[in-house]
């Protein structure tokens, strides 16, 4: 069987971006794209050579996509993850999604262009496809409060998520950051917590309240005693704690008291709140540890009428003036 030089020139870009320090998690979405798009070129037009795609190949692509429904793909050998077991296998595709399959193929494209792989990128002029914007909610005072009452604080597990879940909704730190934090990264003199591994690459300081500095305080004397993980949020037997191990605990807690409460939702409603409250875009952004105060600024988007109404109460020219 020849071989496919399309699944190599993958391997090799895979390698390029593993040595850019891009996170497992971009790293992941970027395989399963390519190799669910080379499938797609093999199978629909018997294509296995990067130099023979076409502009009018990945807009056939992307019909499918549409056509085909919700798919998945393994990042090793096996192109099919047996997708049919999916929850969500067949329904409809988002426009996030496929802006995301888009952006990663074009990338694709101008990393062969730029290493002289091919002779001209047909996708250069291939327009991005407009994602949409899902308004998060902002939770409500009283909402939280039942969220945080939902753990039960006498147990390991739900004590540390706790923590953890007020550690995220206090500093805007995301989940994957904080679970890489030991002891050592915690300045309580300072109530700041420095991120070593973070999206970006780039190290940052959060910081914290005093109320959470007591809770950290007490959780870490709580830890030590049951636990000598050098991690500050560590499993039962010690080990690593898993991001998908935290969206569980807070599906399950949330759930219990009827809501739907990620680590995302939490960190985005620090930095909705801390707009409202009157904090600046720029220092937001290196809160978040975005790459820009662009990238920021579209939380100012996500504002549902309400916030804005809010907002706009606190801030109003006339209220503030004495005249």
């Amino acid at each position: 069987m020849a071989l496919n030089s399309f699944l190599v020139e993958i391997d090799r870009y895979m390698l390029d971006c593993s040595a850019k320090g891009l996170s497992p998690k971009t790293l992941k979405s970027y395989e399963q794209t390519l190799r669910l798009f080379a499938r797609y070129l093999l199978d629909n037009f018997e294509i296995d050579d990067v130099k023979s795609v076409k502009v009018e190949h990945i807009q056939a692509y992307i019909r499918s996509i549409e056509d085909r429904g919700k798919f998945t793909v393994s990042a090793v050998e096996s192109p099919v993850n047996y997708p049919e077991r999916r929850v969500d296998f067949g329904k409809p595709v988002s426009k996030t999604t496929i802006a995301n399959y888009v952006r990663n193929i074009k990338a694709f494209y101008s990393h062969l262009y730029s290493e002289q792989l091919i002779r001209s990128n047909p996708l250069k002029d291939l327009k991005n496809v407009k994602p949409e914007r899902k308004i998060k909610v902002m939770l409500e005072d009283n909402e939280l409060k039942q969220f945080f009452r939902s753990f039960d604080v006498s147990k390991f597990d739900q004590y540390r998520d706790w923590v953890i879940a007020r550690l995220i909704f206090d500093s805007g730190a995301r989940i994957g950051e904080i679970l890489e934090v030991v002891p050592s990264d915690i300045d309580l003199r300072s109530n700041a917590i420095l991120l070593r591994k973070t999206k970006s690459g780039k190290q940052r300081f959060v910081y914290f309240s005093q109320k959470t500095r007591n809770h950290l305080k007490s959780w870490i004397a709580f830890k030590d005693r049951y636990t000598d993980s050098n991690y500050l949020f560590p499993t039962n037997r010690g080990t690593k704690h898993r991001i998908e191990g935290v969206e569980r605990s807070f599906r399950l807690r949330s759930r219990d008291v009827g809501l739907q409460i990620t680590p995302h939702l939490l960190r985005n409603n620090f930095a909705k709140r801390y707009l409202i409250n009157g904090g600046d875009l720029a220092t937001l952004s290196r809160l978040l540890g975005h790459a820009s105060v662009e990238v920021t600024s579209q939380i100012y988007l996500d504002f549902a009428d309400k916030e804005v109404m809010k907002k706009y109460r606190q801030h109003s020219p006339l209220e503030n003036l004495d005249i």
